[in-house]
């Protein structure tokens, strides 16, 4: 067995999604592209029923024309379509791999000079200095000043992301806090994670 078939291919995902969600919805959108350049991002969005207003799943897919070999070099945005499908239905069903097979198949295949092409890398540099404040030093700011309270993002089941459900209970007056599964069929939900306040006065997870 090769390592490729560790990786399912978007033809498979595209089909668990529609025996999932046979009255969903499969969006695409170019987000930014450059001819001249050579690349595209696309963003594929998945509603579980065609009515719903807001997606149950968002991803990305960036396509570079030189990373492709000459035979399909003229195919690089349809590509690009594909593999942010595949990734974004990853997302919402759940897979073993994010990646797909047609991801792994590039990278197999890409030409010598994109591989070993050397570019400036933003993201490597440093570029703080003394007194420059960045997102993360002015969001600790923030908290120590006006007592804030950094949230982590939402948990995720096999379904995707989970709901946040809070409020207070009529019965007992009590405040509550959950994270809930976006599944509509009770008998598929994942268990609800509950949270309690702890003696510092911030939610915790209830063990």
């Amino acid at each position: 067995m090769g390592f490729l078939d560790n990786y399912e291919d978007v033809a498979s995902r595209i089909k668990r999604f529609w025996a999932a969600y046979p009255s969903g919805r499969i969006e695409t959108h170019i987000i930014d592209f450059n001819a001249v350049a050579g690349y595209i991002l696309i963003e594929c969005r998945l509603f579980r029923e065609y009515e719903d207003e807001k997606p149950s799943a968002i991803d990305f897919g960036f396509g570079r024309v030189e990373s492709y070999q000459a035979s399909m070099k003229r195919w690089f945005v349809e590509d690009t379509v594909t593999s942010a499908i595949g990734r974004a239905i990853g997302l919402l069903l759940g897979s073993d791999t994010r990646p797909t097979q047609e991801n792994m198949k590039q990278v197999e295949h890409m030409p010598a000079a994109f591989v070993n092409k050397v570019e400036d890398d933003p993201w490597s540099n440093s570029f703080a200095e003394d007194g420059f404040a960045t997102a993360a030093t002015g969001i600790a700011e923030i908290v120590d000043q006006l007592g804030g309270e950094i949230l982590a993002e939402a948990p995720q089941c096999k379904h995707g992301h989970m709901l946040l459900k809070q409020g207070t209970s009529p019965k007992t007056g009590k405040d509550y806090r959950g994270h809930v599964c976006v599944e509509k069929v009770k008998a598929n939900q994942c268990p609800a994670i509950w949270y309690v306040i702890g003696s510092d006065g911030k939610w915790k997870v209830q063990s």
